[in-house]
């Protein structure tokens, strides 16, 4: 077995077990966990939207929570004022978000490294206090609540969020659009750059690239990502709240990216599960579980750098290697079926 067909298998097989998971899950009585799914695969996203930056840019951002912020605002904002459906309402949270994410990306990218870093935080700041100052807007760290419209209305069918079911399978659908086009992106043209870039940026310029353009690019793309993250949870909480635009909600996006492994596309939601999964259980009998987490993220840098992906792929790579040496090794050593023994005739001696 290749290593492609073997990778397609598991990504099957992964793809089946999330669409089994609000039957799966209630009939061994743990219904409770099948919100806790949807909430990995909305935060998967904003893990994405770091690993954009970090795995195939080489920008560390401590900001997405405030593109995530603006996901969720934009969703609240506009149902409650706009009375709008639920698309709609999805769009205009994506839409503030990215909007938010060129206007300072403009000032972030033009930076790299650790003033990368510092000045993602100064935004994410600045537009946090501001959040949490014009309450009469935001709701300050109370946040907004509001009624989630149906997700499709035509005659007497109606979709709707209330259904525990119904909304699992709406988180999915998007999140699993949100992956497959980020998956169009790195693969494209553009991800080449982003690629060159995060490789060596001179040298990227040296051949044509424009450098700050490419970054913009990623940085407005992972805005995106982060506001679809945003945006989702809104409608998940039925609430917004500026407490979501602090820089802690970046880390622990961080933290999940790095833990998932940087520079894959999927280690993002394989990160965020194993960490939320873990938190939901080491939270039960310890209060201080976030050494744990800690912990674990230090263990996986140093001995693990690429992270669960990475060493997911090396095990696969790892046993189609062995198989692919075991299937050369039985051709090698059996005997070819069908030859002729060695003292049968040739056709030239038998006419002859």
């Amino acid at each position: 077995m290749t290593l492609a067909r073997a990778r397609l298998i598991c990504l099957a097989v992964f793809v089946l077990a999330l669409l089994a998971v609000p039957y799966v899950l209630p009939a061994f009585g743990a219904t409770f966990w099948v919100n806790i799914v949807a909430e990995i695969l909305i935060w998967s996203l904003l893990a994405a939207s770091v690993n954009l930056l970090l795995g195939f840019t080489g920008l560390l951002s401590f900001g997405q929570a405030l593109y995530f912020g603006f996901g969720m605002y934009g969703v609240a904002l506009s149902i409650n004022n706009w009375d709008v459906g639920f698309l709609p309402a999805l769009v205009i949270g994506i839409a503030a978000a990215s909007a938010m994410a060129f206007v300072t990306g403009i000032f972030a990218v033009r930076l790299t490294w650790h003033y990368f870093a510092i000045i993602t935080v100064v935004f994410s700041l600045i537009f946090y206090f501001a959040a949490m100052s014009t309450k009469w807007l935001t709701g300050g760290d109370d946040g907004l609540s509001f009624s989630p419209p149906p997700v499709i209305e035509i005659g007497d069918f109606s979709l709707t969020l209330a259904d525990t079911t119904a909304q699992y399978y709406v988180i999915l659908v998007i999140v699993a659009v949100a992956f497959a086009l980020k998956a169009l992106v790195v693969n494209s043209p553009l991800g080449l750059n982003f690629k060159a870039v995060r490789e060596n940026d001179r040298r990227a310029a040296l051949i044509g690239i424009n450098v700050f353009r490419t970054r913009l690019a990623a940085f407005v793309i992972a805005g995106a990502l982060a506001g679809t993250s945003g945006a989702l949870f809104a409608f998940f909480g039925r609430y917004a709240s500026a407490s979501y635009m602090f820089y802690h909600v970046s880390g622990e996006a961080i933290v999940w990216a790095v833990v998932g492994g940087s520079g894959a596309l999927l280690g993002p939601l394989f990160g965020t599960g194993a960490l939320i999964v873990f938190r939901e259980l080491a939270s039960n009998f310890w209060e201080n579980y976030l050494l744990a987490v800690g912990a674990i993220t230090i263990l996986v840098v140093m001995f693990a750098p690429r992270g669960i992906a990475g060493a997911w792929n090396d095990m696969l790579l790892a046993l189609t290697a062995r198989g692919g040496r075991s299937a050369t090794t039985a051709i090698a050593t059996a005997e070819p079926a069908g030859d002729a023994p060695d003292h049968a005739p040739t056709r030239s001696n038998a006419d002859g």
